[in-house]
């Protein structure tokens, strides 16, 4: 079974810290069980797109890119529902 190794870039490192604690744990494990399935049951490809996914945790959204040649998932934003797609 191949591991992803997930990265998690420096704005949405920062907004995760900006989540109500309630939602924390919930988003943590999320992200890591992205190591080992990138594109989980509740996972959207967003349109417009190539490997840009979403997927929901409560009010808040994750979205990352998978990049299957290097085994990689990039997440690229952590928000609330609102404010992510601005």
């Amino acid at each position: 079974m191949k591991l992803y190794q997930v990265i998690i870039k420096e704005s949405a490192q920062k907004q995760i810290k900006k989540v109500s604690t309630v939602y924390l744990s919930k988003i943590k494990t999320a992200i890591l069980d992205l190591q080992h399935n990138p594109r989980p049951i509740n996972s959207k490809k967003l349109v417009g797109s190539k490997s840009v996914y979403r997927i929901r945790v409560g009010v808040y959204r994750i979205v990352y890119e998978i990049i299957d040649k290097e085994l990689f998932v990039y997440v690229v934003d952590v928000d609330h529902r609102k404010d992510i797609y601005k």
